[in-house]
């Protein structure tokens, strides 16, 4: 699984798995704007990185904002998903579900599932705050 092994390597260089700091140490800038219905998204301007989080989503739902659109610059840093919804035949599914796990893995560590491995994935899920669908890619 090609995003766990990302996520080991770049929460190993930087001593951290908090998506901000991450973004932060790989020059891309966070942003927290209103964005309607929608959660975030990433984007390059002129070379530059930019991770958009909608300033009214609960801290939770930031975070993993956060970490899903780092996932995005680190796995799919070229691609224009909007453009690719809008424009084309090619699924963007794929790359939402690898964003998605490369986020579970970020910040829902091993440790953490060996605490809970005697409990169902609907309490692993209450334990630690994200959604069950969440939990299960992880």
């Amino acid at each position: 699984m090609y995003e766990k092994e990302l996520v080991q390597k770049v929460s190993q260089k930087y001593k951290t798995t908090n998506p901000y700091e991450i973004a932060k140490e790989r020059g891309i800038i966070v942003l927290f704007e209103p964005l309607g219905s929608i959660n975030g998204y990433f984007n390059t301007a002129f070379r530059q990185k930019f991770i958009h989080i909608n300033d009214g989503l609960t801290e939770q739902v930031k975070l993993f904002t956060a970490a899903h659109e780092l996932g995005h610059a680190l796995l799919h840093p070229k691609a224009n998903t909007p453009f690719l919804r809008k424009s084309t035949y090619l699924s963007v599914n794929r790359m939402e579900v690898e964003a998605n796990r490369f986020a579970v893995h970020l910040l829902v560590s091993d440790h953490d599932l060996i605490d809970y491995q005697e409990y169902t994935v609907s309490q692993v899920a209450s334990f630690l705050g994200w959604p069950e669908e969440l939990v299960i890619l992880r």
